[in-house]
């Protein structure tokens, strides 16, 4: 057994010819057989590790006849505290912070008895650093993409519930207005209601999905949804329909921002737009077959059976994230090489072995607390240009998209005189749209983003079957493989929505379905490539940023489906759909700006955080440095202390 003082590195000296030959096959953490690397110059330990493990992964010759292999447990006792530190050094070339020789210079070993003699800590440094820059870059996480399609399914499923509990309710409005006694304005005003909370909740989850990782949150959620369905359904006022309609905001509208936290942790850019694609399309099937569930089960059974209906899905769901949703936040489970314990693990790793497990201690990516500054320090993002210009713009095509379809159940009973079951099925055009629109523009954006890659490489000289790398990289522009056809896009949306109003005139029913379908084409593929754009920016903080990204386009779209029915009671549904529009093309702008400037603004910001985070560092170490001196001073002064072995050299450093 281990030692559970130390660290638990996953290095381990061999003496040459008795280390197993393995290494890791690149990007899924398989093994396979293969000869030896040659031999690499380091400084050698004299010490042999008291006992050796079958479990190993990766082997280097180094000098003086040891071999460094790779492994998933420890050997027992004989380590010391050199050994640990140059262990984790080699141990960091899989944690996504890098190598940790920069820190390694701090540590004060030099008294260390294993080292031999005329071996120093800046040997050690430099070797590590030759041997950083001659192994490739650590897969960023080593699930196949079929596991990583199983587990997109999987948050989607839970995304649904977001907008299907917004659109399942919208036939019901007329029939709540009679059981209720109340007009259909004032219902209406719960569609509000459920859109604030809609994008306030997530800042608060998304945040906490952040810190204590992306499982516990979404059963908190959840266990929120349901108990909020079963106070829908047992709701006899105004007024209890208001509170519990938001409460079910409450624990739906996080699952969005959770699931994109789940995508950005096991996804690179390159292969994110595709499983956003993916994502997008499964959560959008709420805005299809919402309506017409509720429609049906509106006319038969009557609203509140909406409410029970939903109740037995999210249980459902929620079954279904216990048994097979691992724990994916880096900090926790790094690049899915870390063997989960507790509720990090689904149900089902306790029947089934967790695969691809490399070593058994924590993380290497530094863990968050949950503090008031952690919930409300995503609002800064909003004060970074290029994040705000993104934002900005896509909420306004959410709003004018939400008022598109919350006046549709309205406009439709009063000119073309439809029950609610027919009403709900013209909501299916605008569904279709949605899903459509998620899942070809996931291909787009795969396809752009090779593209823009294609052309990087070709002005860099780099080789086109090279992965680009962190460093190879630097200064890729994200910005514009994520906006490089969003201007026909947009152009779509601002047409059809032009003349949709003026459609409702016709008294032909296709011609405002038809334009509709598009409308919600359009602004999802927006929604799409903005989402993936807001991510690619903040990969670390993926579901604070989509919370974010949230609250600004539901507190937007609330405020204008708050306006929507007294603007078309005032001017018509055509000038005010009209209007609309235009505004949409007057802003459209900001599309250009972010096209030519947004990539010096990110340089600009990651520039300034590097600087902050040195200086923190620097700021850590002059404390740390401090406390040393005293409790050494402490020591030599204190009457009857026995200097320590080792103090000599402490008193040369100082």
């Amino acid at each position: 057994m281990s030692n559970p003082n130390l660290p638990r590195p996953d290095m381990a000296y061999y003496p040459q010819g008795s280390a197993p030959e393995y290494s890791q096959q690149q990007g899924y953490g398989k093994l396979e057989e293969r000869p030896a690397r040659p031999k690499i110059s380091f400084a050698s330990h004299t010490r042999q590790p008291s006992s050796t493990s079958n479990n190993r992964d990766t082997r280097l010759t180094l000098d003086g006849g040891w071999v460094l292999a790779r492994r998933s447990r420890i050997p027992s006792k004989a380590w010391n505290r050199q050994s640990i530190q140059i262990f984790a050094d080699f141990h960091d070339f899989d944690s996504p912070r890098g190598s940790r020789s920069q820190r390694a210079a701090e540590r004060e070993d030099d008294d260390d008895e294993s080292m031999p003699s005329g071996h120093t800590r800046n040997s050690s440094i430099s070797s590590i650093a030759s041997l950083d820059k001659a192994l490739p870059e650590p897969p960023y996480h080593i699930f196949t993409l079929a596991k990583k399609k199983q587990l997109v399914y999987i948050v989607s499923l839970a995304g649904l519930f977001s907008p299907l509990s917004s659109n399942i309710y919208f036939p019901a409005l007329n029939q709540i207005s009679t059981d209720l006694k109340v007009s259909v304005s004032l219902v209406s005003l719960t569609i509000t209601v459920y859109m604030i909370v809609q994008g306030i909740a997530p800042s608060f989850w998304g945040p906490f999905s952040d810190t204590i990782g992306r499982r516990p949150v979404f059963v908190g959620t959840f266990l929120v949804y349901l108990a909020a369905n079963v106070g829908l359904a047992f709701s006899d006022s105004f007024a209890a329909l208001m509170v519990f309609r938001g409460i079910q905001a409450a624990g739906s509208a996080a699952t969005i921002s959770i699931g994109a936290g789940v995508i950005g942790d096991i996804t690179t850019a390159r292969e994110r737009g595709g499983l956003i694609g993916i994502f997008g399309g499964i959560r959008m099937m709420g805005q299809s077959i919402g309506p017409v569930f509720g429609g049906i089960i509106t006319q038969y059974l009557g609203f509140r059976a909406i409410f029970w209906f939903l109740f037995g899905l999210g249980a459902l769901t929620l079954g279904l994230i216990v048994l097979l949703l691992p724990e994916t936040l880096r900090s926790i489970a790094g690049n899915g090489t870390v063997r989960l314990t507790g509720f990090q693990r689904p149900l089902l790793y306790s029947f089934k072995e967790q695969p691809e497990v490399l070593k058994e201690s924590e993380s290497d990516t530094p863990k968050r607390t949950v503090t008031w500054s952690s919930l409300i320090s995503p609002m800064r993002f909003l004060f970074e240009k290029d994040v705000f210009v993104s934002l900005f713009f896509g909420s306004i095509v959410y709003t004018v998209w939400s008022m598109v379809t919350s006046t549709t159940t309205d406009l439709f009973q009063t000119r073309f005189h439809l029950n609610n079951l027919m009403i709900g099925l013209a909501f299916l055009p605008n569904g279709a749209g949605c899903v459509a629109g998620s899942y070809l523009t996931g291909y787009l954006m795969d396809y752009d983003y090779r593209t823009v890659e294609s052309q990087y490489k070709k002005e860099r000289g780099i080789p086109d079957d090279m992965k680009l790398d962190k460093k190879t990289a630097d200064g890729f522009p994200i910005e514009k493989s994520r906006l490089r056809n969003i201007w026909w896009i947009v152009l779509i949306f601002i047409i059809t929505t032009a003349v949709y109003g003026f459609s409702l005139n016709l008294n032909i029913l296709a011609i405002p379905l038809i334009l509709q379908f598009f409308i919600a084409y359009s602004a999802t593929a927006v929604f799409s490539l903005n989402s993936a754009l807001v991510i690619d920016l903040y990969p670390g903080a993926s579901a604070s940023a989509t919370a974010v990204n949230n609250l600004m386009r539901c507190s937007v779209g609330a405020a204008g489906v708050a306006i929507a029915q007294p603007i078309i009671d005032a001017i018509g549904a055509g000038f005010t759909f009209f209007m609309l529009a235009l505004i949409t093309g007057v802003l459209s702008p900001l599309l250009v700006v972010e096209w030519y400037f947004g990539e010096q603004w990110r340089l600009e910001r990651v520039a300034r955080l590097k600087r902050q985070k040195e200086i923190k560092a620097t700021r850590n170490a002059l404390e740390t440095t401090s406390v040393t001196v005293l409790e050494k001073v402490t020591v030599d002064t204190v009457p009857g202390n026995k200097k320590p072995a080792g103090a000599k050299g402490m008193e040369n450093k100082i």
